[in-house]
């Protein structure tokens, strides 16, 4: 049985360890959706899990099975309307298990009941095609937008922006 419930500040030692293990990393190479074979920093820090539990503007949702720290996602509300996904990962471990969908979905519902957004965004990293083509049949299209990679400045990626427009 999955559990969703909002991150803690407590959570955060297992919400970090969850998110490197997700993405960075050999552990992260037995799931699909990582970024070890492109980038080797830390994805995240306490301190800014910390900050983004902590914000009124942001959700940090975790999933849970049978008690375990099993995926997490974040919503921001960006105003206007709008709320951006960002930091969907779940354990390499339990991916293809249809748990990102079942984040995403919920992700979309608190984003319009909690936010009143209208559409979500979302950026993705340009060297994973095949990220993108799974988050376009979840239903987001490409904006034809891209923006740098965050503290990229010495890497080759852009970020390509997906939106969605959310049902009422």
């Amino acid at each position: 049985m999955i559990r969703f419930r909002l991150a803690r500040a407590g959570d955060v030692p297992a919400l970090r360890a969850l998110v490197e293990k997700a993405y960075r990393g050999q552990s992260a190479k037995r799931g699909w959706t990582h970024e070890a074979d492109l980038l080797h920093d830390e994805r995240t820090s306490d301190a800014e899990l910390t900050a983004t539990i902590a914000a009124d503007s942001s959700l940090v949702l975790l999933a849970e099975i049978e008690g375990s720290l099993a995926g997490t996602v974040t919503i921001t509300n960006l105003g206007n309307g709008r709320a951006y996904l960002g930091m969907l990962c779940v354990d390499p471990d339990m991916q293809a298990e249809g748990l990102g969908r079942a984040l995403i979905a919920d992700a979309e519902d608190m984003a319009a009941e909690q936010f009143g957004a209208q559409s979500m965004e979302m950026t993705v990293i340009d060297a994973r095609p095949e990220l993108i083509a799974w988050y376009e049949r979840r239903g987001y299209a490409n904006s034809g937008e891209t923006r740098p990679f965050p503290n990229g400045d010495a890497v080759p990626f852009r970020m390509v922006v997906l939106e969605k427009t959310l049902l009422s």
